[in-house]
């Protein structure tokens, strides 16, 4: 899986499951997509925050920090589908 790709759908995750602490299937998935991140691409550290319209994604590698920055909108779009879909409600 690509970088990038990885990155998104992290956060995308991990944004869901920090709105909805008892969602298994939601933890579960942010830890793969951490997983994924670790092993393949040797990011370590991953935290995020949001900055108005933006979150911003801020990772380590052995060699060097990163910071990625997403749209909103974007990244809410899974946890606004999730929340609007009767049989996951909680």
């Amino acid at each position: 899986m690509k970088r990038e790709d990885a990155l998104f759908n992290w956060l995308q995750i991990q944004v869901v499951a920090d709105a909805r602490p008892n969602d298994k299937s939601a933890l579960d998935t942010a830890a793969f997509f951490r997983e994924v991140l670790r092993e393949d691409h040797g990011i370590e550290d991953l935290s995020y925050r949001r900055e108005g319209d933006w979150y911003v994604l801020t990772g380590t590698t052995k060699t060097e920090a990163s910071e990625s920055r997403y749209p909103a909108e974007t990244v809410d779009a899974l946890l606004v589908a999730i929340e609007n879909e009767p049989r996951y409600q909680a």
